[in-house]
């Protein structure tokens, strides 16, 4: 089975089993509405690419980690778009949480899939409660204070930004969740994959930076420009286009060379490889952005 199917059917098993019962109807929608259909689903790819790269001698634990990292993730989305954020109309295409069901529902949503997440690990302890445990840990840690994506998003409500630890904490929280949790699902030390997924994790942010800059809201499939419009640090304000891409280039690379030894070491390498291609502005966004100027 592919990462893709693999990750289709874990997610749809715990929708399920979340929407059912005497569950409210309208909160049982926004959940769904929220995780589907899912997007590039990156992080929770990338850990079960490491998981894989490792053994992934425990399948199941691998795949409730995705899940699990994968609705931290939109549960981060239902609440950045919303009105005391960014106040977001649209995301992946269509219209937001808090457009579709309303403020009070999307503020739930985005609740209900953080406890979601653990609930889905806790579940899993049953076939190595060592090992999720430790996946737990990682999760929780990247989720709230002081190293995860809450403190990331409290960066914003500052006066001063590091752009560094603004990066690490928003974008690369997660990313460092992914290889971490992904090597704790195979039954091993996550310690020396921290590096690969904070690079892995500022790559994208610039690489986010570069497109809400570079390109329009149809592109996008959200609304664009916003870094400008809230006034947020990034690395195009920073370091300019061309900075910032010859930014984004250095990253990568430093990420392909902390890949730690494993049986699949190759593989990842691929894999950041097509990502760094898929991140890289393409050639009319570019020319846009020189005629700009």
């Amino acid at each position: 089975m592919s990462i893709t199917d693999r990750l289709d059917a874990a997610t749809a098993r715990v929708l399920a089993r979340a929407m059912g019962g005497e569950a409210p109807a309208q909160l049982a929608k926004a959940l769904h509405y929220a995780v589907t259909p899912g997007g590039a689903r990156i992080r929770p790819t990338i850990m079960l690419s490491v998981a894989m790269a490792c053994g992934d001698d425990r399948p199941a634990l691998s795949d409730a980690g995705a899940v699990a990292l994968e609705l931290i993730h939109c549960a981060s989305l239902v609440h950045d778009d919303l009105p005391c954020f960014d106040d977001a109309d649209t995301r992946r295409g269509k219209a937001t949480v808090h457009k579709a069901f309303s403020e009070p529902l999307a503020v739930l949503t985005g609740d209900s899939l953080i406890v979601l997440a653990f609930d889905i690990l806790a579940e899993a302890a049953g076939n190595d409660a060592k090992r999720a445990l430790q996946m737990i840990r990682v999760l929780s840690r990247r989720t709230g204070m002081p190293d995860g994506i809450c403190a990331g998003q409290g960066w914003e409500s500052e006066a001063e930004v590091n752009l560094s630890a603004y990066h690490r904490a928003k974008t690369g929280a997660l990313f460092i969740a992914a290889t971490q949790m992904g090597a704790l699902a195979a039954g091993q030390d996550c310690e020396p994959w921290e590096e690969l997924g904070a690079r892995i994790g500022e790559a994208f942010q610039v690489a986010d930076d570069l497109r809400d800059a570079l390109y329009d809201a149809e592109a996008l499939g959200k609304p664009a420009g916003q870094d400008e419009a809230h006034g947020r640090p990034n690395a195009v304000s920073t370091y300019g286009v061309q900075g910032a891409i010859r930014h984004l280039k250095d990253i990568l690379g430093g990420a392909i060379a902390s890949i730690p030894s494993c049986p699949g070491e190759a593989m990842l390498a691929d894999m950041v490889r097509r990502y760094a291609e898929r991140m890289t502005p393409v050639a009319p966004a570019l020319n846009r952005a020189k005629a700009a100027r």
